[in-house]
This record gives C-alpha cells, structure tokens and sequence, in this order.
C-alpha cells in the first residue's frame, strides 16, 4: 500500500472512531497533497513527492510550536505538537545523529573541507548520501560543529 492509500485509509478510521482532531490533521495533509498534485499535472505525484509535501508540513509544524511558545500560547503549541506527531507517522524512519555524524566526517574527508565557506558543498552532498532520511537541521548543526 502506498502513502496516499494509507493516508485515505487512515482518514477512514478517524472518521469510523470519531476521532475529530486525528481527522482534521490528516484531512489538512491531504488538502496539501490535493495542491501539489495539482502543481505537477500532467505528470504523476510520486512517493518522493509525497514525502516531500509531509516533510515541509513537518516543518511548518515545528516552526509554528517554536513561535507559539515564544508567545506564551501553550493551548496552539499542544495542537501543533499533536498534528506533528500524526505528520511524522507518514515519513520514513530518520536516521540517528550518530548515523549522520559518521556520513558528515567520511563527506568532510572526501572533499578536503575546512572551513565555513564550504559548508553548503558538505551539507549538499551529506543530504544526497542520507537520501532524505536525516533532518536537515541536525545535519547543519554537525557540519558547522566540525567546520570550526
């Protein structure tokens, strides 16, 4: 079964279970996933374009509980937190930091990078060699650790 199936599966047995918050999250994904396959007419939306729509909501969702609680509005960041969790279940498992870290000093050597300056080059190829599967932040924050 491919992500789409599972996401109108799953927004099948919210509705069964009267789940209105788990229903609302994922009915928001696939409105967004409605939009993209509209942005890529007359091709096909792929997995990896799937994965990519659930990734930037993922992001927008951590964004917002950063913000929210900044604010001093715990009630929104709870809801943020709790449609993150839903979003996270779609996206394949993510590589650990110490995973990362040994891709980060094996990319660092093989491009002879010492410096800041260079650091878009490693984290480009790091994000090629983890295919996606490593958040981006914690491969930025090892590079610029190692490039100092």
């Amino acid at each position: 079964m491919g992500l789409k199936e599972k996401i109108l599966e799953d927004i099948k047995t919210a509705m069964k279970n009267k789940d209105a918050d788990r229903l609302s999250a994922i009915r928001f994904l696939q409105s967004a996933l409605k939009y993209r396959e509209i942005e890529l007419r007359p091709n096909p939306m792929s997995e990896q374009d799937i994965i990519g729509v659930v990734k930037k909501m993922t992001k927008q969702r951590k964004d917002s509980i950063s913000e929210y609680e900044k604010a001093g509005r715990n009630d929104l960041a709870d809801k943020e937190k709790f449609e993150l969790k839903i979003m996270e279940e779609y996206l394949p498992a993510q590589m650990s930091a110490e995973d990362v870290a040994k891709i980060v000093d094996e990319v660092i050597k093989s491009t002879g990078a010492t410096t800041q300056k260079q650091m878009g080059a490693v984290i480009k190829e790091v994000m090629a060699k983890t295919g996606g599967n490593a958040d981006g932040k914690v491969i930025s924050d090892l590079v610029r650790s190692k490039l100092q």
